[in-house]
């Protein structure tokens, strides 16, 4: 596992940064508009988005006098990576379980 995708899972393991990541991957959002989704407070979240963003999750974009939050697509490349591998060895332990399966179907049936 690489840092950067130990730091995203550590990221996303905290249930309110989780939501708050959720809903920013649903659509841009400016802080004040997460703090008064949630139960947190307004501080709290930008310490949540910081967190995201350190962990390249999200990025953020001046709007005037917000800063409005949107996910980076490039953060989630590495997460995908590491989760593909756990996909891949999977399914080759299912294709060798198979193979052994087939062999044992076909001596059975001599």
């Amino acid at each position: 596992m690489t840092d950067q995708t130990a730091l995203v899972l550590a990221a996303l393991a905290d249930p309110t940064r989780r939501e708050i990541f959720e809903r920013v991957a649903s659509r841009s959002r400016a802080v004040g508009e997460l703090a008064s989704e949630l139960p947190v407070s307004r501080p709290a979240v930008s310490q949540h988005l910081r967190v995201l963003a350190e962990a390249g999750l999200v990025t953020a974009r001046a709007d005037g006098t917000r800063r409005v939050y949107e996910l980076d697509p490039q953060g989630l490349a590495g997460l995908r990576d590491y989760l593909d591998g756990f996909w891949s060895r999977s399914l080759a332990a299912f294709a060798k379980a198979a193979g052994r399966a087939s062999t044992i179907h076909d001596k059975e049936q001599r």
